[in-house]
């Protein structure tokens, strides 16, 4: 009963009515976007434009996007492929929380690993770690940004069994 329980929402101001198969199989997460908020905001769009081969979507002044800004922008984003990342500007020096040891700011999945750690190099990407096979089926780069924030590159591998 208790998982019944569970079921059971208001649907369409009915309450009471069991949440259907349709309705569940229909939720799907698509994606997530990582927003970081930076000190400034076209140096770092710049870099992951010029180093990490993304694209600059925009800036917002607060009244409008352009692609070049002629004033000092509150917000930025880029793209790469299915992947955009935002960024806020930074009222104050500090704005950034800690992050715990060996953790990442952002994890991005990617195919082509390789290629991509090779790309990165040529760019002059500051990579710390990689491309390296993981224990948990992965293989990743990870580059410290502009900013000193740390991205992780990854592509799943098959499973070794030893």
């Amino acid at each position: 009963m208790a998982n019944q329980q569970c079921a059971t929402r208001k649907v369409a101001g009915r309450e009471g009515e069991q949440m259907g198969e349709d309705t569940a199989t229909n939720i799907r997460f698509d994606s997530a976007v990582p927003q970081f908020t930076v000190p400034d905001l076209v140096r770092t769009a710049e870099y992951y434009r010029d180093v990490l081969g993304f694209q600059i979507a925009g800036y917002w002044d607060g009244r409008r996007v352009s692609l070049v800004p002629d004033t000092h922008p509150v917000f930025a984003i880029v793209w790469r492929d299915q992947v955009q990342v935002f960024f806020n500007r930074a009222d104050q020096p500090d704005a950034r929380t800690a992050r715990a040891d060996g953790a990442c700011d952002a994890y991005f999945r990617v195919t082509g690993i390789d290629a991509l750690a090779e790309e990165l190099r040529a760019r002059g990407a500051d990579i710390i770690d990689g491309p390296e096979d993981r224990i948990y089926g992965q293989r990743e780069v990870v580059i410290r940004d502009c900013n000193d924030l740390i991205l992780c590159f990854g592509e799943a591998r098959g499973r070794q069994d030893g």
